[in-house]
């Protein structure tokens, strides 16, 4: 009896392990070029950048999971950050108010996501998009449009009364034996979602709402539940995410989270194509934001000039859904 044998194909290994590759071309090239690039101090600078971005691309990706698309991350990093900034600095608060308040809002955008995408059925893009302007206005009006630091002019001609404590920066600044505090809480977080998403019954329940959301309504999944479990998870993250950036710069900077929206987002759909995952994954997501993370620093040891650097990630990402698109509609055809 002839073995059945699928045929090699060139397009599956790129891909499955082209992301991975690219990776190891790009920083071997980098190396080349600027032998300060592969240190251990460089390569620690790189993952301590996309800290940030992978906690707001885990947010994106579990919302990614439930066929949703969470626009609203960006705001709700730049609305936590600002928030964290002021209990200390503003209103002199310790350790629970400064982390609880923030993180109890960034948990309401997520329910307001939900209630207007799942209660309502707005579309998710537009209920999250109207969410992304809602929540910039109540951050800016908040801060009355001023970035937050020590010792700033208040409005009665006083100065902040606080200050960014110890235990806050070292969140942002710190390190656990040489290794910064941002990059252990990152392999932390990516490692506990993979194993949330992949062995517990409701990250399965979250895939299989994603995968057909009628066959798992037929099936007696509470869709609605695990869409709106999506939806508090991507805002918490993206709120822990706004956290860590006020830790990271010493400051709560009014929009900061603007341009995470969009690499959260690149990184999100590159981890589509790694290892041929297919589908929205937390370890894929990772692999994505280190990607971009190699390129921009590597462009900026060259000295490339800064507004390039939306060209490589528009670039990254084109190929990415690009590849992740045209395997998909093989399948179909298969």
């Amino acid at each position: 009896m002839e073995a059945n044998t699928k045929p090699f194909s060139l397009f599956d290994l790129v891909y499955k392990y082209g992301t991975v590759a690219v990776i190891a071309i790009v920083v071997l090239l980098f190396s080349i070029v600027n032998p300060y690039f592969f240190t251990y101090d460089n390569i620690t600078d790189i993952l301590r950048s996309i800290s940030i971005v992978t906690f707001v691309a885990v947010g994106v990706t579990f919302s990614l999971i439930v066929g949703g698309f969470d626009l609203s991350v960006g705001s709700t990093v730049s609305l936590t950050t600002v928030v964290s900034a002021s209990m200390m600095v503003w209103y002199e608060q310790g350790p629970l108010v400064t982390l609880a308040v923030p993180i109890v809002l960034s948990l309401i955008v997520g329910l307001v996501n939900a209630f207007l995408a799942v209660k309502i059925r707005i579309m998710d893009m537009l209920a999250t998009l109207a969410m992304l302007y809602i929540v910039n206005g109540i951050h800016t009006t908040y801060s009355k449009g001023y970035s937050i630091y020590a010792n700033m002019p208040m409005q009665d001609g006083t100065n902040a009364p606080g200050k960014f404590q110890d235990w806050f920066l070292w969140l942002g600044q710190g390190e656990i034996l040489s290794v910064p505090v941002p990059v252990v809480l990152t392999f932390l977080l990516v490692a506990l979602t993979h194993v949330y998403l992949t062995y517990t019954r409701q990250g399965r329940m979250l895939y299989m709402t994603g995968g057909n959301l009628e066959a798992a309504r037929l099936s007696g999944i509470p869709v609605d539940r695990y869409r709106t479990l999506a939806y508090v998870l991507s805002a918490l993250f993206a709120g822990l995410g706004g956290i860590l950036l006020a830790a990271r710069v010493g400051t709560g900077q009014v929009s900061a989270g603007g341009s995470m929206l969009m690499d959260a987002v690149a990184a999100a759909f590159v981890g589509f194509s790694v290892f041929g995952a297919g589908k929205p994954n937390v370890f894929g997501t990772f692999v994505g934001a280190i990607l971009i993370g190699v390129l921009l620093n590597g462009m900026t040891m060259l000295n490339l000039p800064y507004y390039s650097y939306d060209i490589v990630k528009g670039i990254v990402l084109a190929v990415a859904l690009a590849v992740t698109y045209y395997q998909v509609r093989r399948k179909r055809r298969a």
